[in-house]
């Protein structure tokens, strides 16, 4: 996969990068995540992370994964795959350890949003566990239904579901390409 570089919105040293999760940037991401789910929910949590197959995290089948490079290296990252024909499934959405409390996740979130609607998706669905309440926290500011009882203990639900409505964006050309007239 080619690593598509821009600045990031609002933070001119930041960059986004598309990448595959085979580039050894996606490292850290993958061992913090590892680490943290393992912390949270026991050994076993390791199983998440590995679930789906590395391949529904590129575009061929629909997916992406992206990180924020600050100075060349990783702080953010996130990525979604395909969950229907409409939705996206947002996955591992990762602020390093010591770049936390910036809003990076926010802005992983949202450039996740615009991409996935670039690509013709019109929903964003999601799971977080019961015991990340950062996570939960996100969602809700970031304007993600949930569709279980915010009232009820998180350990009595299990997974934590969350939708959202992408706004329709106009399909734009990619550089390099001409636009479909």
């Amino acid at each position: 996969m080619t690593s598509v570089a821009r600045p990031a919105r609002s933070a001119p040293d930041m960059t986004v990068h598309h990448v595959a999760v085979g580039d050894p940037r996606v490292r850290p991401l993958l061992r913090e995540l590892g680490h943290e789910y393992s912390t949270r929910y026991g050994k076993d949590a390791h199983a998440e992370i590995s679930r789906y197959p590395d391949e529904e995290f590129t575009e061929p089948y629909g997916g992406l994964l992206l990180l924020l490079l600050e100075g060349g290296e990783p702080v953010a990252g996130g990525a979604f795959r395909r969950y229907d024909a409409t939705t996206a499934e947002l996955k591992r959405i990762w602020t390093h350890s010591a770049h936390r409390r910036r809003g990076l996740a926010r802005r992983v979130v949202a450039e996740l949003e615009r991409e996935a609607g670039q690509r013709g998706y019109r929903w964003i669905h999601l799971t977080t566990g019961p015991r990340q309440p950062e996570a939960r926290g996100l969602y809700l500011a970031t304007g993600y239904t949930p569709l279980f009882d915010t009232e009820a203990d998180p350990e009595t639900i299990g997974p934590l579901p969350f939708e959202k409505q992408l706004m329709a964006e106009p399909r734009t050309a990619r550089p390099g390409k001409a636009a479909d007239l």
